[in-house]
């Protein structure tokens, strides 16, 4: 059986190492699971969200000229959960950001927060220059340095 790039394949966990799982799509055909591709959410332990024997679903993300198949459990998981429609968000048909308080809506676009997070991190470094050269001035005047 010749696999496809992107296609999503059932098969069983037949190793668990600290850095992967070995899944077995079919008889003679094993492909690795990097720990990275395991879950939607940061992953310590693989141990913690798979087991030997268990029957995964999985998607082939790329077959090396060597024969060695790279495989996603968590894409898996996000081609086969259904998309949301983003036209019944279940608000009641108001505007995404009517709810919330002006002080907390979410920038326009990605520019927006871009020079959003920038006048964040400006003002947050004049206010730690500040209060470095205070503490500067306050060495170059001590007492105890006078000649």
């Amino acid at each position: 059986m010749q696999l496809e790039t992107g296609k999503i394949y059932e098969g069983k966990v037949t190793g668990i190492t600290k850095f992967g799982a070995f899944v077995e799509i079919e008889p003679g055909t094993t492909g690795m699971v990097h720990i990275s591709e395991v879950a939607n959410t940061y992953v310590n332990e693989i141990k913690d969200h798979l087991t030997e024997g268990q029957t995964v679903k999985v998607k082939v993300l790329s077959v090396s000229g060597e024969g060695k198949i790279s495989l996603s459990i968590k894409k898996a998981m996000d081609s086969s959960a259904p998309k949301k429609d983003s036209r019944h968000s279940g608000n009641g048909g108001r505007r995404p950001d009517a709810s919330r308080p002006a002080q907390e809506k979410a920038p326009q676009s990605p520019e927006a927060a871009f020079e959003d997070m920038l006048n964040k991190f400006k003002q947050s470094s004049d206010e730690r220059m500040g209060d470095l050269k205070k503490v500067l001035d306050v060495k170059r005047r001590n007492p105890s340095r006078r000649k």
